[in-house]
């Protein structure tokens, strides 16, 4: 090789690492706040991905994901968020958790964030309006936590003689323990029923919390909207149904594992409109001005199986209403 050559073809190397070394580090960045732990968020977050690859954005080639995991743990979430911050994400999520969207929000005023909670979030204090969120956050509101009457009312049509009811709510998510605890109490009143409150923000916390409704002789359970929960749909679904107790949340997964029923929205959707939302903010549009979007979609499934282990006759009115009825 001449002189020349070898010297052109060391200056076009020097200038191409650089180069190199820039477009690796322009590659943005999401910091991913979440409530549970990856295994049990795999699901949800495949569809995460999904909405993101609608705008173009596949993790690893053309963008980053930082997680941080407070693996139930909510108090945790303050330290993660700052965390992120601190690392300067180009864009933080936190779906599926109430406390994460919160955490989020106070710890940043600039970097945006995209939410999705089963809460009003206007109520919440994370935005200023639905139309109009305002300052660098927005997202996805369920209406999960306003249908937790109406779920106590389907309880009511297939287990009439229950005069005794319960609530089982995460303490360590006051802001959707207190909302869905106040409408069920009302709720409760207008039924002519005796309600009680219980409390798990851990596994550890379940065993305590079926030998209570057995010892309160609890003839049904309502299940909160709250991310700890969600995440344990499944195994709630198979504690249930162990324990002979009639009851419901808003997912399908806890039907399908022995719940006796569901009732509410997808949760895949709306995770995937997050990242829809995620990958449209990293091409620059402002959250201010995309407005929180509102699934209004709901679906009843109930486990016939169930009901026929537990004695519990499913009316006809209740059946034709169903979305999906599992045998």
């Amino acid at each position: 090789m001449r002189r020349r050559e070898f010297i052109t073809l060391l200056g076009n190397a020097a200038v191409a690492w650089p180069l190199a070394a820039r477009a690796q580090q322009a590659m943005p960045v999401i910091g991913f706040l979440g409530s549970s732990s990856p295994d049990l968020y795999a699901a949800p977050l495949r569809s995460f991905r999904q909405g993101l690859a609608e705008t173009g954005y596949v993790e690893g080639r053309n963008v980053a994901i930082d997680f941080r995991w407070a693996d139930g743990q909510n108090d945790r979430l303050p330290v993660l968020a700052a965390d992120l911050v601190r690392r300067q994400v180009n864009v933080i999520v936190a779906p599926g958790s109430t406390p994460a969207a919160l955490a989020a929000k106070a710890a940043t005023a600039t970097i945006p964030i995209v939410f999705q909670v089963g809460i009003d979030p206007v109520a919440a204090g994370l935005v200023t309006g639905l139309a109009r969120p305002g300052g660098n956050i927005t997202g996805i509101t369920n209406i999960n936590t306003e249908l937790v009457s109406k779920r106590l009312e389907l309880l009511r049509e297939l287990v009439p003689k229950a005069t005794t009811v319960a609530l089982l709510v995460n303490p360590t998510s006051p802001q959707i323990a207190e909302s869905v605890s106040k409408d069920l109490q009302s709720t409760a009143r207008t039924l002519g029923l005796q309600l009680h409150i219980l409390q798990a923000s851990s596994e550890r916390d379940f065993d305590a919390v079926f030998a209570t409704l057995a010892h309160l002789r609890v003839g049904a359970l309502v299940i909160a909207p709250d991310a700890f929960f969600i995440s344990r749909s499944e195994q709630l679904g198979s504690l249930t149904a162990h324990h002979a107790v009639p009851a419901i949340t808003q997912f399908r997964e806890f039907a399908a594992a022995g719940g006796l029923m569901s009732y509410g929205g997808s949760f895949s959707e709306p995770v995937r409109q997050v990242g829809i939302y995620t990958g449209r903010i990293l091409k620059g549009e402002k959250p201010a001005n995309l407005p929180v979007q509102q699934p209004m979609k709901v679906e009843l499934v109930i486990n016939l199986k169930t009901a026929k282990a537990l004695g519990v006759t499913v009316p006809q009115s209740v059946l034709n209403r169903a979305d999906e009825v599992i045998e």
